[in-house]
């Protein structure tokens, strides 16, 4: 199997249709770094063996949050941390733990994120 074969099968399990959107909405403009988004995050690191996918969304959730500036990529990566079995109380959680080191902005920003996730999968 090819990286970018292991990335896509990665990416479908973790992020589902979501992530499926993300890449079909650069294929035009930059097919290149969706290549590179397959293989290198997908490919390579989710596949590791070292940590499972419920404990490496907990940290993507984490540092997005802490970010303060990826909404849209928080709000794929909550969808994921859904997908692989996170409840919407450990996603609350782990956002609000990043007050601590990433302050209340990042906080707040980071649980509308969640709750405009958390309406999608009520829909």
């Amino acid at each position: 199997m090819t990286r970018y074969e292991q990335g896509w099968n990665k990416l479908e399990e973790i992020d589902g249709q979501a992530g499926v959107n993300v890449v079909e909405s650069l294929k035009d403009i930059a097919p290149d770094f969706v290549e590179y988004l397959i293989e290198f995050p997908f490919g390579d690191i989710y596949s590791r063996p070292g940590l499972d996918l419920k404990s490496r969304e907990v940290a993507t959730i984490a540092a997005l949050t802490a970010m303060g500036t990826a909404a849209p990529q928080l709000k794929v990566h909550i969808h994921a941390g859904l997908n692989v079995g996170l409840s919407r109380e450990e996603i609350i959680e782990v956002i609000m733990q990043m007050a601590v080191y990433a302050g209340f902005p990042a906080a707040l920003n980071g649980i509308f994120a969640a709750k405009e996730v958390f309406a999608e999968h009520d829909e």
